[in-house]
């Protein structure tokens, strides 16, 4: 009698453990985890359809009147920059932190980063070695003609446009600031890879010299431990960073502010996102308490 307790309990409690698994199973749900929002654009100016992810910060609401300042990130791919960069922006854009205001982040997805972000180059064996190089003039009109109004047209933004650029992505950042600088008025301009064609960008001038260029513009830029250049003749990369940033002092612009961050415990690899954050410090002062 006793055993035959005893078996009855096991049964009943088998059935129990199994029936609580089973509702257990049956009841979780998996839900895909949203980041933002992916657009697909047809570019006349690369002959190509490109992606967007979007990130939309939180509260945002196309029937409200709040507008919001846009943070476009080149190497924007899921699998680059984009998720890394959308972490800060919504970090600092917390209440309790209150370093940036909260914005909306275009992740311009990449394709072939050699050809859209160089410029032409009379070095013949970069031109063996990188065929497809020396097209930014059409990425520039992309961003200028086809980008900017369609994110412009299609969410709510401000007057406040952000571009953030690594490596060779810092390079064209470097370009548009020379030859379009008002396009933006922040650039974030990370280990830019200035050796490109000897370094020919440094000796070029820019618009923003000109006195006629009265836009508010802020210019970071920052380098870490880099080394040496894949160039024949030696460059050093962190030395052409800090190179820019005394070439843009010496246009003596007042509208043009720029600051030169050496951060020489980041490397190539891992300089972007102390790099971001020292830049929103410096795009976004926060006032000092009495």
């Amino acid at each position: 009698m006793h055993k035959t307790f005893l078996i009855i309990i096991l049964i009943f409690t088998t059935a129990v453990v199994f029936g609580q698994k089973n509702r257990l199973r049956n009841t979780a749900t998996s839900k895909p985890f949203v980041l933002g929002l992916i657009d697909e654009i047809q570019s006349k100016a690369l002959g190509e359809k490109r992606i967007l992810n979007i990130y939309l910060p939180e509260g945002y609401k196309q029937s409200d009147t709040t507008k919001y300042p846009v943070i476009y990130l080149l190497d924007g791919s899921a699998d680059e920059d984009f998720i890394h960069i959308v972490g800060l922006v919504q970090f600092n854009s917390f209440e309790w932190v209150n370093q940036v205001p909260k914005s909306i982040v275009v992740g311009i997805a990449t394709v072939d980063r050699k050809r859209d972000f160089t410029f032409p180059t009379s070095i013949a064996r970069d031109m063996k070695s990188y065929p497809t190089t020396g097209h930014s003039d059409q990425f520039i009109s992309f961003i200028e003609k086809e980008l900017e109004p369609y994110i412009q047209s299609k969410y709510k933004t401000d007057h406040s446009k952000t571009i953030i650029g690594q490596s060779l992505g810092g390079l064209l950042a470097t370009e548009i600031l020379f030859k379009k600088p008002a396009l933006f008025n922040q650039y974030i301009i990370i280990s830019p890879s200035l050796w490109w064609d000897n370094g020919s960008l440094l000796n070029q001038e820019s618009k923003i010299s000109e006195r006629s260029f009265n836009q508010q513009t802020k210019v970071y830029i920052a380098a870490g431990k880099e080394g040496l250049t894949p160039t024949e003749i030696p460059r050093v990369m962190e030395v052409d960073a800090n190179l820019l940033a005394e070439k843009i002092k010496g246009f003596k612009n007042s509208n043009v502010k720029v600051y030169f961050d050496f951060l020489p415990q980041e490397n190539h690899g891992t300089i972007m996102h102390q790099a971001v954050s020292n830049a929103f410090k410096f795009l976004y002062p926060v006032a000092k308490k009495d």
